[in-house]
């Protein structure tokens, strides 16, 4: 191997790895973003927990099932 084919070589690592690193720094930051999302999501998972549950609730009260039509619009509002 000659001298220049070694540095072209070299070159050619160091290029790879400062794009590799650039890419990674780059997702990091995006990562600050996706946590907050995430809380965002975790917030909105929980309320529609709530909801399903107020829904079964309705659904498997025998008592009240004449009432369900009005309690599913009381809950759109």
């Amino acid at each position: 191997m000659s001298f220049w084919t070694a540095v072209v070589v070299l070159f050619a690592i160091a290029c790879f790895t400062w794009l590799r690193t650039q890419k990674y720094k780059a997702l990091g930051k995006r990562g600050h973003d996706h946590t907050a999302r995430e809380h965002e999501l975790e917030r909105e998972v929980e309320a529609m927990r709530k909801r399903v549950a107020v829904l079964e609730r309705i659904a498997t009260d025998e008592q009240r099932g004449k009432d369900l039509a009005h309690e599913i619009e009381a809950l759109r509002d």
